[in-house]
């Protein structure tokens, strides 16, 4: 068989954004071990460190999740006492989700993550913020 062979690993798009994502989130866990904190949990307190509170569709639109992921996840930050959750008075069916004092005080501790996140990625800034640039329009595209 010669030329281009779809099947072959190194020809695969999908693989190289599994492995380094799959990496990236790795270097994470030490430092989110220290918070008590999953990468799951992290970029949802990322999300209500911003908007304080939030619909639960919202925030699974906002972090690409379902409601199967996201509910477990938030009874564990919810016992943790990170986070509340409180069906809508007006709509029994939407569950809001808002940040408690606690979870409000780990954005502090938290502070330091991003930059020695960068400080371990093989890129320089440029390259950096241009793979940025192309995986947010793959995901804007995608969706």
């Amino acid at each position: 068989m010669s030329g281009f062979d779809p099947l072959r690993l190194e020809n695969q798009l999908c693989f190289p954004l599994y492995v380094a994502s799959k990496e990236v989130i790795r270097l994470y866990h030490p430092h989110l071990t220290e918070l008590g904190l999953t990468y799951t949990q992290y970029i949802a307190l990322m999300v209500l460190w911003e908007e304080k509170s939030i619909s639960v569709k919202a925030l699974g639109e906002r972090l690409y999740l379902d409601t199967g992921t996201l509910t477990p996840l938030l009874k564990s930050m919810e016992k943790k006492g990170l986070v509340t959750r409180r069906r809508s008075e007006g709509d029994e069916r939407s569950v809001t989700v808002a940040i408690t004092e606690e979870g409000l005080a780990l954005r502090e501790r938290a502070a330091a993550i991003p930059e020695r996140i960068g400080a371990c990625l093989p890129l320089p800034p440029e390259e950096a913020a241009e793979l940025y640039r192309l995986l947010y329009k793959l995901m804007g595209e995608l969706k």
